[in-house]
């Protein structure tokens, strides 16, 4: 993974921002509760490109952020949303057992910037500690350690995506009343 950080430690007199690792005010962490929190909907393939998104919805909201991945992080986020687990660790168990050896619990992840179709993130942790990351790297390693998903409101205003509790209900329906059918269902002679 190129120009990826690992985080092992920050003392606090420390400070990278040009590697990825920044250590801001104490409380720095918290002031991202204001914003909205997000809930992983799930992985789907955008046709007909194939393309791998995630996507988020905002809880207590009626936006969507979908999110176009790759399809080894998506299958890393099916994984850990179906509750798979591997023999071996996956990259993402791997840091999700790093952070817990070295007592540094992922806090928050938020979908912090998007900037010329590209998405940002960040991962927050004690101490005021960020890291930058790709939101699908995130999202994953969120899932894995219970992490909060939060997103900057101009982020979701940009490209979030309403839609209604009434109308995402009939959309559910359809999706229940296809997954019930079969395609003798639709032969002319029955």
């Amino acid at each position: 993974m190129t120009g990826s950080t690992l985080l092992i430690k920050v003392d606090r007199d420390d400070r990278n921002t040009e590697a990825g690792v920044d250590q801001q005010d104490e409380d720095s962490t918290s002031s991202d509760a204001g914003l909205p929190e997000l809930t992983v909907v799930g992985v789907r393939v955008e046709l007909p490109s194939q393309q791998p998104i995630v996507l988020l919805k905002e809880a207590g909201g009626e936006r969507y952020l979908p999110i176009w991945i790759g399809a080894v992080e998506a299958t890393a986020i099916a994984f850990a949303q179906q509750g798979v687990v591997t023999a071996r660790p996956m990259t993402h168990d791997l840091l999700r057992d790093l952070l817990t050896a070295l007592d540094r619990p992922l806090r928050t992840v938020t979908i912090s910037d998007l900037r010329d179709g590209v998405f940002y993130a960040e991962l927050a942790f004690d101490g005021g500690v960020t890291v930058s990351a790709r939101p699908s790297d995130a999202i994953a390693l969120a899932m894995r350690t219970g992490a909060t998903i939060r997103g900057e409101l101009s982020v979701l205003d940009e490209a979030g995506i309403a839609i209604p509790d009434e109308q995402e209900d009939e959309v559910e329906k359809f999706r229940e009343f296809l997954d019930t059918i079969t395609p003798e269902d639709f032969d002319k002679d029955g």
